[in-house]
């Protein structure tokens, strides 16, 4: 136990004195605070200005309707005038004299009501006063329906918008925000996948710097595999922690509480969904950092530890992923193998335990079932790291790999 410690904090010391562990953080947060603040920034209503809009009756179609909606105009964010008199020539001129910016032309024909919008410049279809089109199409039917002689009552009764209200159902009473659960597997994914990838790089500086020959001296190669496993696994526990109170502190100083509220859904977020993804997360790390070890103990160079790593990177990705975009279909049955599969139930179960689509025997399973793959992988790894650990010459191959196993 004692030796188990002792490479358990040379780790975490070690990792913490990198300059690339500290200026990681710094990035990190400092992209959280710019983030709140231009999500502050975006989500400003105060900072609208009013848009100054032209609408053009020449044909009188509304009469004296259009000048009724003035407060309805304003809490849109549009300052309207209303021009019975201009042709389009005289509307053209005007825009191009820089006299009026934008302008809306009603014209009506043997189809119904017309619109044409001009402005100043090139335009864009998302400068469309698309609400105020919507207002005017409303009266326009309003009037059309009560020169046919039909009473107001009825006309309103036919006019008026309908309102949907869309209610899931689910078995369980828990049903989760997918938006949120979709952000809090990237973070997953981040913190599993980066900090799995720590353990081989050190594993390979250790083994170019010769510190390995000093550690193997003083206690067995299971004991390093194991101890440098749990110390990164402990910075990177302590790393996202600090990283989400960061986030949080900044949402609570920089957004308003019903913008923080309509972008984060955490009712769901209970002691027993935190539970699950703090199991998932120990045990997806585990599982990465097992493999991760194996790759690390095959590379004599810090220079080829990225090819060495690439088929264990694509394993993680592909996890994600298809915990990801099973995600748009939480119900499908390949949500639930995805649920099942070590490389991806890390990053999907706790979804689907937010969501409330599993119950305990399907979580128990998939733990069960991911215990079961790290004690196998772990075992193959502490083998084939025990037989490599001292090796400097060249990258060890899948056939030597299975050599070394073989081995007594």
């Amino acid at each position: 136990m004692r030796s188990l410690l002792t490479v358990i904090s040379f780790t975490i010391k070690d990792m913490v004195k990198r300059k690339s562990f500290i200026i990681s953080n710094i990035i990190i947060f400092l992209m959280i605070i710019i983030g709140f603040n231009v999500i502050k920034f975006l989500g400003n209503s105060e900072d609208v200005v009013s848009k100054e809009i032209i609408i053009v009756d020449n044909q009188n179609i509304f009469e004296n309707v259009l000048e009724n909606y003035e407060e309805q105009y304003k809490e849109l964010g549009y300052e309207v005038q209303i021009d019975k008199n201009s042709t389009r020539d005289q509307v053209e001129e005007k825009i191009k004299s820089k006299e009026w910016d934008s302008v809306l032309i009603l014209t009506e024909n043997e189809n119904g009501l017309n619109f044409e919008y001009m402005l100043e410049g090139i335009g864009f279809s998302s400068q469309t006063p698309t609400d105020i089109i919507t207002i005017l199409q409303s009266t326009y039917q309003n009037i059309e329906l009560s020169k046919l002689g039909i009473p107001q009552e009825k006309v309103q009764s036919i006019t008026n918008t309908s309102n949907m209200k869309v209610t899931p159902i689910s078995s369980d009473e828990s049903i989760g925000n997918i938006g949120t659960m979709m952000i809090l597997s990237i973070v997953l994914f981040y913190a599993i996948y980066f900090y799995a990838y720590q353990v081989s790089a050190a594993i390979t500086v250790e083994k170019t710097s010769r510190i390995i020959e000093t550690l193997v001296t003083s206690t067995s190669p299971k004991i390093i595999v194991l101890g440098k496993t749990i110390g990164i696994g402990l910075i990177g526990i302590l790393q996202t922690l600090v990283t989400i109170a960061v986030a949080a502190v900044c949402a609570k100083v920089f957004l308003p509480e019903e913008l923080v509220s309509s972008i984060f859904e955490m009712t769901n977020l209970n002691a027993g969904v935190i539970l699950t993804i703090a199991i998932y997360y120990i045990l997806g790390y585990s599982l990465y950092a097992m493999l991760y070890a194996l790759t690390g103990s095959t590379v004599s160079k810090p220079e080829e530890v990225q090819s060495a790593n690439g088929p264990v990177a694509i394993l993680a990705v592909v996890g994600f992923y298809l915990s990801y975009f099973t995600m748009m279909n939480p119900t499908s049955s390949l949500n639930k193998i995805a649920s099942l599969i070590p490389i991806s139930s890390p990053f999907c179960m706790p979804f689907r335990a937010m969501m409330g689509l599993s119950n305990i025997g399907e979580i128990l399973i998939s733990v069960v079932i991911l215990l079961i793959t790290i004690f196998i992988i772990a075992k193959i790894s502490i083998k084939i790291y025990s037989s490599a650990i001292l090796n400097y010459g060249e990258k060890i191959n899948i056939k030597k790999m299975i050599k070394m196993y073989k081995s007594k």
